[in-house]
């Protein structure tokens, strides 16, 4: 049996630009309640959550990881993840899994790019959020302006619920205690009121009584509105610590375990039920007497322990007898062993409880975000899916040694299940695979483990761009297929109309045929042949989106008409339409963010120009540096890194994501187009 329940579990991610200090204060808090008995180092490689040999190489996360610790009574579940941009669907894909994001800051850098692109992930999300400031005792650092731009960014609601002192050697609570001796900033008075005033204003009664009364109030008092307030956004407590010297641990481990939520005081996970538009929402509770609901949140492909699904626990109990589903599939696997996860290591248990973060090994089926339930009660369940940012930077990849090509397939695939956005494309009309991640490091790594994981040896270059085609006017087109060949022939005829949608809504198929022109049967024929040709291309090869098809006249005949007729009639009628349309070609823009010294400004914002890019803004950061914000094509970029390395001295670095699509210039749109032309020819 479990030595703790529900109540005693608390989930927390800690999330933060990289840099902040993720894993050194993992280390701090696992030495500080005994799992380890010194703190392990990032540049020594001896850190728990950093233990992959490539992270230990590089001195960063590449991977979420998890460990565990209890104090006072409680079960804490951390989960340590990559701060770097191009690891950031590794950083996502676990938040389903917490209650609770801890957003790590640096004292010295402050608000990078990745605190509020994580910061808005765990909002949309809706999660309850905790700021740490990490590395309070660093030189040449003011924490007061700190706190204030975190207030000032991410809302009134961010109170100090701790105060650094004697330049940030110690922590000094606020929370607990209404008063206290000197701090660095404001004082523990000030800060005990402005948390206090924050917190019963979602409890009417304890707000009367906190005013009218002028009644102090006890921490029990306060536990259930302090909840109410995370759950709500309405609080986001600020903490100091330094991971370094062990300052402010104590103080965060209290927080961790008194005030974090467990998984009944956090806002229940998102699951629905059904499939499409038919998808309702459905409640899962805390409850180890209801039936499991556990959610996949993580794979790895281990060379030795075969594939590990890491799952959180959402509803009911599992044991090493229990049976469970994937998904909704009809036949159950048993969990031989159930293991809790810490670091690289597997720890077998004997139950799992709702909150209880687990992992089973060697079950083929299971997959990354697959529902696991023991009835059939619990078929088509689903949790909201986290949205990642589309995989934009690619390469075309194929093997080095012939014969290797189902090896290459195998490893590729292991890789994708592991990744959210890592992604493979296979581009027939130019005959290439293309892999595609968030940015050059991550594409490095995913080559690294191809060939030290699988042994797979690949080359590379770069890829076909993603082009799109679509419409700008309206136009009609009509096709009369028939076909005689002695017996029953073919026969179908099609009329249909085109029109442009806004950019990014898609297609849409409409059936406006009356009277029977074409008999209803015959439709899906038709939408078969129209999305033929939104696959292939119309101009150049590329596939069609953002347009309207309304088929709505037509003839058939009562022998001859086939499924086959009506798809070939549908498929030219609408080619026909589609070049009467102003066809054009769309290129992925992309949102580009550099950081580099601020010197590199003027020399960056003329390269970017060049590329057809423009900057939308710029931001001075901490220690000399600069951020610039822009949009560029994404067939601008190819050799940018080296480029961009040149430029600052190795220091820039980047991050992109898709913004929009936008109609390529007239002179890259007709070399696209008689190449596609040469090439049907």
């Amino acid at each position: 049996m479990s030595d703790y329940n529900a109540e005693d579990v608390r989930n927390i991610a800690l999330v933060g630009h990289a840099g902040s200090g993720k894993t050194t204060l993992v280390e701090a808090l696992l030495a500080a309640t005994g799992v380890i008995n010194v703190p392990g180092n990032v540049t020594k490689g001896t850190t728990v959550c950093d233990f992959d040999p490539m992270e230990k190489e590089l001195q960063h996360s590449l991977d979420a990881a998890i460990s565990s610790f209890t104090t006072s009574g409680k079960h804490i579940n951390l989960i340590d993840t990559p701060g770097y941009p191009d690891f950031l669907g590794r950083s996502l894909s676990v938040l389903p899994a917490v209650e609770t994001a801890a957003l790590v800051i640096n004292a010295q850098a402050g608000i990078e790019s990745m605190t509020t692109r994580l910061m808005k992930a765990a909002d949309n999300r809706h999660l309850c959020r905790l700021i740490i400031v990490n590395q309070i005792d660093a030189e040449q650092i003011d924490l007061e302006q700190v706190t204030a731009q975190i207030r000032e960014t991410f809302g009134p609601e961010c109170l100090p619920i701790n105060l650094p002192a004697d330049g940030g050697k110690r922590v000094v609570d606020c929370f607990f205690q209404p008063s206290g001796g000197p701090t660095d900033f404001s004082s523990v008075e000030e800060a005990h009121s402005q948390i206090i005033d924050q917190v019963v204003e979602v409890d009417e009664d304890l707000m009367a009584l906190y005013l009218e009364q002028g009644q102090e109030l006890q921490p029990e008092q306060l536990h259930d509105p302090f909840e109410a307030a995370l759950r709500e956004a309405h609080l986001m407590p600020i903490c100091y610590v330094s991971a370094q010297t062990g300052a402010g641990i104590p103080e965060l481990l209290e927080i961790l375990a008194r005030l974090m939520p467990n998984p009944a005081e956090g806002n229940p996970p998102p699951f629905l039920k059904g499939e499409g538009a038919a998808m309702e929402p459905v409640r899962v509770s805390p409850d180890p007497s209801q039936h499991v609901v556990a959610h996949v949140f993580k794979i790895l492909n281990d060379p030795y322990r075969g594939k590990i699904g890491i799952f959180r626990v959402h509803q009911g109990r599992i044991t090493p007898a229990s049976q469970l589903f994937v998904g909704d599939a009809r036949k159950p696997f048993k969990v031989s062993h159930l293991y809790r996860v810490h670091g690289n290591d597997l720890i077998e248990v004997d139950e799992g409880v709702p909150g209880d973060i687990l992992a089973v090994t060697r079950v083929e089926d299971i997959h990354f975000d697959a529902v696991l339930h023991d009835s059939h009660d619990e078929d088509h369940f689903h949790l909201t899916t986290m949205e990642c940012p589309v995989p934009l930077f690619g390469l075309a990849i194929n093997t080095t040694k012939r014969g290797d090509e189902q090896k290459l397939t195998d490893a590729l695939n292991k890789l994708r299940s592991e990744d959210p956005c890592f992604h493979i494309e296979h581009n027939a009309s130019a005959n290439e695979t293309v892999v595609r991640g968030l940015g050059e490091a991550h594409l490095k790594v995913v080559l690294r483990r191809l060939t030290e994981q699988f042994h797979v040896d690949v080359e590379t270059r770069p890829p076909s761009i993603p082009y799109r085609e679509t419409i700008l006017g309206q136009a009609e087109g009509h096709h009369r297929h028939k076909k005689q060949t002695g017996g029953a022939g073919q026969f179908g005829e099609v009329y249909l109309r085109v029109e442009p949608k806004a950019r990014g809504t898609g297609f849409e198929f409409v059936d406006a045929v009356v009277g029977g022109a074409i008999p209803g049967n015959f439709i899906p024929s038709i939408e078969k042949g129209v999305r033929q040709v939104l696959e292939e291309g119309a101009i150049a090869g590329y596939p069609l989106q953002d347009l309207k098809v309304t088929v709505y006249d037509g003839k058939y005949h009562s022998v001859d008409s086939k499924d086959i007729a009506f798809a070939t009639a549908g498929r030219k009628a609408f080619i026909e339409a589609v070049l009467k349309a102003q066809p054009v070609i769309l290129e992925p823009i992309v949102k580009i963010r550099i950081t580099a010294q601020d010197s590199a400004m003027g020399d960056l914002a003329g390269d970017l120009s060049n590329r057809r890019g423009r900057i939308n803004g710029s931001e001075s950061k901490s220690r000399g540096r600069v951020v610039i914000e822009g949009e560029v094509p994404l067939a601008e970029l190819e050799g940018y890194d080296a480029r961009l390395k040149s430029l600052t001295g190795g220091e820039g670095t980047y991050s992109i994501e898709l913004s929009h699509y936008d109609p390529v210039p007239g002179n890259i749109q007709k070399p696209l187009m008689d190449a596609y032309q040469r090439a049907e020819d």
